[in-house]
């Protein structure tokens, strides 16, 4: 199938030759679809928390994390392209979208208006004028491209989101200023972690520097900022509509990226005992973030909670071969607080094979997952799934990777209540203070398979097992419910004239 040509390539893109026979098979297979076995429900497998234990669990974070080193990691990377959409649209002269209709007649709304005004006044317009003199391609044409703010080839970290009477803020500062909430250590350090693309990197770190000097002034702390880029090693072959080596018009093998699972990676290569995970465009503005700052302390705090338990139980099978009451409060901790179920054969164990299965299952990274109810947002949720080895877990599951031409299946998924904002808490050492090595927690059988074109070509595209689906599959997972409140992604440019990203 490969000429030495190929197997070059390939080699100097990193990726090893497991890696390629696994592609190979999945776009043979092509049975990336996961099986539902049930949706998630509240007090059943889904932890509510009460408000009146709120403020109980707020006044102990200090002292639970007081000796923990905390990241948030923000995946950043890529162009903001597909948030203007419609405008390009209304641009061509095709049509007008109501959309992009929307954004002009409300201009002057958006927190990069007072830029956009005065790049334009620079250029020798008045942007008022252009408005009533119908010249609207004019003013998106300084929003959008280089010329101008550039927005549609920046990464949405680097757009201006929120306007405040003294200031405005892009959404890689309002990250800055919510970490400083939950996510510093104890020497009053704020660590946060951004994958962003090769492309961006001097932007961003530019940006970096300004934004920290700002902000360590205004809060009275310090920020320890970090970038990385997705591996190259992690992109992977396209393929051809029959399952052959997709190739360029030199012949060339085609290599695409890899999605946000590759990030798994870039997680791997963190030092920390928790690890926030939130996306870069689900921000808000300062008197709306109660809600978001108080349930990350709360999902945090129930990682540390679960961690100590689970720490306990694995340090008290290492100092003791086979105990009965060891085993009994494992199995409690498993079957009434992590949910799994276990096989029909556990029962017939050994005690000594059943401690050997107990001790496998525990020592794993654990993951908290904030799920708010479902408000017919596009995405994944939280569902009940059983993997190719017949084993039933709790999984965050994206729509794509649902068989919706199944009727049950798509019935589980329509049934759901709950949905997923990537609003995760994570802690990724063991028990003797080891980090984890990821990789060996991901569920390789979860990869992406779509349709995508070349030059007028059909293509079969691989992304990697997602980062909090396939990447995390193998990890403990506990579900928690937080509120709407905590969810306020910008997918388009009229997502900034939501409520929760306007001053009032």
């Amino acid at each position: 199938m490969f000429t030495d040509q190929d197997l070059s390539d390939i080699q100097q893109h990193g990726i090893d030759k497991e890696s390629i026979a696994k592609q190979i098979s999945v776009v043979a297979c092509d049975t990336s679809s996961v099986e539902l076995v049930n949706t998630i429900k509240a007090d059943r497998d889904l932890l509510v928390v009460s408000k009146s234990s709120i403020n109980t669990i707020l006044g102990n974070y200090a002292k639970k994390t007081a000796n923990k080193k905390i990241v948030k990691f923000v995946p950043s990377s890529g162009a903001a392209t597909r948030m203007f959409k419609d405008l390009f649209i209304y641009l061509s002269g095709e049509k007008q979208p109501q959309s992009a209709k929307d954004v002009l007649a409300r201009l002057s709304d958006f927190a990069c208006f007072d830029s956009l005004s005065q790049l334009i006044e620079n250029e020798g317009y008045n942007i008022h004028s252009l408005l009533e003199n119908q010249q609207q391609n004019i003013i998106l044409e300084y929003l959008l491209e280089d010329k101008g703010l550039n927005y549609a080839h920046l990464p949405k970290g680097l757009l201006t989101f929120h306007r405040y009477p003294n200031m405005t803020r892009t959404a890689f500062e309002e990250h800055l200023v919510e970490a400083a909430a939950y996510a510093c250590s104890k020497n009053k350090t704020a660590h946060l972690h951004f994958t962003v693309s090769p492309e961006h990197a001097a932007a961003f770190n530019q940006h970096a520097i300004t934004a920290s000097k700002k902000y360590e002034h205004l809060l009275g702390i310090k920020f320890d900022i970090s970038f990385s880029f997705q591996h190259k090693s992690t992109d992977t072959l396209a393929f051809t509509m029959k399952n052959k080596p997709f190739r360029d018009e030199q012949g060339k093998l085609v290599f695409r990226p890899g999605g946000h699972g590759s990030l798994i990676n870039n997680l791997n290569s963190l030092d920390a005992d928790i690890v926030f995970i939130k996306n870069i465009d689900n921000v808000t503005l300062d008197e709306l973030k109660g809600d978001t700052i108080r349930y990350k302390k709360v999902l945090a705090s129930i990682l540390i909670d679960y961690q100590q338990d689970i720490f306990n139980l694995l340090s008290d099978f290492d100092n003791d071969s086979v105990s009965p009451e060891t085993i009994k409060r494992a199995e409690k901790l498993i079957g009434e607080k992590l949910f799994i179920p276990f096989p029909s054969y556990y029962k017939d164990l050994t005690d000594n094979k059943k401690q050997q299965y107990l001790y496998r299952l525990l020592d794993r990274p654990i993951r908290v997952c904030g799920m708010v109810k479902q408000e017919n947002e596009p995405g994944g949720g939280p569902f009940w799934v059983r993997n190719h080895d017949g084993e039933v877990s709790l999984q965050i599951v994206e729509t794509s990777e649902i068989d919706m031409n199944n009727p049950e299946q798509k019935a589980i998924f329509e049934s759901s209540n709950y949905f997923n904002p990537v609003d995760l808490v994570c802690s990724l050492k063991d028990h003797k203070g080891e980090t984890f090595n990821l990789s060996k927690f991901v569920d390789y059988q979860r990869f992406f398979v779509s349709t995508k074109s070349s030059n007028g070509k059909m293509l079969k595209a691989i992304e990697n097992p997602g980062l909090w689906n396939g990447a995390m599959s193998n990890w403990l997972t506990i579900f928690v419910a937080v509120p709407l409140s905590t969810f306020s992604p910008v997918k388009t440019f009229n997502d900034l004239l939501r409520k929760e990203h306007l001053k009032k």
